[in-house]
C-alpha cells in the first residue's frame, strides 16, 4: 500500500513539475512516505536532502558576496 500511495505521490509532483504547484516539495513527500519501507528510497531522500543543503549554502554564500 505504501508503495503505491508513495509512487502515486511522487507522479503528482512531476506532474506539477510542469503545471502550476509545488512540485519539488510533493516529490519529497513522497520520498519521505517510501522511506518508511524501503532502504532505497530514504537513500535517494538522504541525497536530496544533501543537494538541497549545499545549494542552500552557496546560494547564501553569493548572496553574501553580492552586498
Amino acid at each position: 500500500m505504501v508503495l503505491i500511495v508513495g509512487i502515486t505521490i511522487i507522479l503528482i509532483g512531476i506532474a506539477l513539475l510542469v503545471l502550476p504547484g509545488p512540485g519539488t516539495v510533493v516529490i519529497i513527500l513522497g520520498l519521505a512516505l517510501l522511506g518508511t519501507e524501503f532502504v532505497w528510497a530514504r537513500r535517494l531522500l538522504k541525497r536530496v536532502k544533501e543537494s538541497g543543503d549545499s545549494a542552500a549554502r552557496s546560494l547564501w554564500s553569493y548572496i553574501r558576496r553580492r552586498r
